[in-house]
């Protein structure tokens, strides 16, 4: 069989292989998340007044995406020159070891100023995991694919994310509700840290068994790997620039929806953390959902399209979003978190063939990676902060809503600039069309 002329049962295996691995390390990354915007601030900067504690706790979170852009660099640059598999299971070992030893790290009652210091080099470590990890697993699903499938496989590890937050959420939820705040709050928290070693145990054995994929191995028999593929991926800063901020608005309302906005509904006492926690996995569910829809209309209507339509439903939700929140009803709430995780699902189905596309073979693990990270740091490490800041400031959330909307600017400008070569270019066609884009 041609590799890329049909479906082959090593396609199907290696989807699904990129959807439970992602999933887990997405499940990782947000119980930080969660974490972060529920008991950080207490347990491990004490003293600090609720604004400053959640600004603190809050950066820690933002550390990971501040890593991913290195983690990204450096399995890149691996994943081009020796493969895409050992990659992913470097990712997922990194991430549940760190993850794992967050669960057991004591606070600052108990180690002083070693504990956040101690936090945030776990972290960074997760940020490191899973900054090689979206660009692995993206890379094997495309390009086991046959050419007419390729966005809907490079989607199954788009799933992972709303499927990890799903996740999250829901082992948070049953652990805050089986518990007391005080337990919660003392102990509790640190249960699904501690389930993700069980979680990555399995991730492990289905990504041993993967193949490698049939276009780096075809760059490695030809000898067109490259000796320093990120050094082509910079020279390249016509693609490198707008394939960076594809999902800003993405990243940014996402993070805003799964972290922001839980300290925001707690501090202005409008609905439940139990309830918001509900609502996370509604949202995330509809979040898949429309992930899974957007990919099979990607394949009919192009990748742009979608990718405009989502962008562009989430720019103009900014002002909406927060306007249902400060309702302080429930449904309202549901209302305004589901239609931005269907937004989101819009522009992400698509997402990951239109970015990977990009780059030629030989360099696509570095280039789709850091700029994948990149975009991540300026959307979503930020978006909490930023939206922490100006509410803290304004005491008001129309100025988070006016950000939001500069986001989704920048995102619609980068979405029409990037050029996304045909995936049936070959490598050195590609190649060439890279070089010339550097100059």
């Amino acid at each position: 069989m041609t590799a890329g002329t049909r479906t082959s049962p090593s396609a199907h295996r290696v989807a699904l292989a990129g959807l439970v691995g992602t999933t887990i390390e997405w499940y990782d990354f947000f119980i930080y998340g969660t974490a972060a915007a529920l008991v950080f601030a207490p347990q491990f900067f004490p003293g600090a007044s609720p604004v400053t504690g959640a600004i603190a706790a809050l950066s820690t979170y933002a550390v990971g995406f501040v890593a991913r852009p290195l983690g990204g660099a450096v399995m890149g640059h691996f994943g081009d020159r020796i493969g895409r598999r050992s990659m992913l299971v470097l990712s997922l070992l990194i991430m549940g070891v760190g993850t794992a030893l967050i669960g057991i790290l004591p606070t600052y009652a108990s180690i002083g100023i070693a504990a956040p210091i101690l936090l945030v080099v776990l972290r960074f470590a997760q940020g490191l995991g899973v900054g090689g990890e979206w660009g692995g697993a993206t890379l094997l699903a495309l390009e086991h694919a046959p050419p007419h499938r390729r966005v809907v496989y490079s989607s199954f590890p788009q799933l992972g994310l709303p499927l990890g937050v799903v996740l999250a959420s829901l082992v948070f939820l049953l652990t805050r509700l089986a518990l007391s705040e005080a337990g919660f709050a003392a102990w509790g928290w640190r249960i699904p840290f501690l389930a993700s070693a069980v979680l990555v145990a399995f991730g492990l054995v289905l990504r041993l068994k993967l193949d490698e994929s049939p276009e780096f191995r075809r760059v490695s028999a030809a000898q067109q790997v490259r000796h320093a593929p990120l050094a082509e991926v910079l020279r390249a800063p016509r693609v490198l620039l707008p394939a960076s901020g594809l999902n800003l608005i993405g990243s940014g309302l996402g993070n805003v929806v799964l972290v922001f906005t839980l300290s925001y509904v707690a501090a202005e006492q409008l609905v439940p953390a139990s309830a918001m926690l509900a609502i996370s996995i509604g949202t995330a569910l509809a979040w898949a959902a429309a992930i899974t829809v957007s990919a099979v209309l990607a394949e009919r209507y192009g990748r742009r399209t979608l990718l405009i339509v989502g962008s562009g439903l989430l720019t103009v939700w900014a002002f909406p979003y927060f306007w249902l929140l400060g309702t302080g009803s429930v449904a309202a709430s549901t209302l305004a978190c589901a239609v931005a995780g269907i937004g989101i699902g819009v522009a992400t189905g698509p997402y990951g063939a239109f970015l990977t596309e990009a780059y030629p073979v030989a360099v696509r693990y570095s280039g789709s990676s850091v700029a994948y990270a990149i975009g991540g740091v300026l959307g979503g490490a930020l978006s909490p902060i930023v939206a922490t800041v100006l509410y803290g400031a304004t005491g008001a959330a129309t100025a988070v809503s006016a950000y939001l909307v500069f986001l989704g600017l920048l995102t619609l400008l980068c979405v029409v600039t990037l050029r996304s070569p045909h995936p049936a270019v070959a490598p050195a066609t590609a190649t060439r069309q890279l070089e010339g884009n550097s100059s």
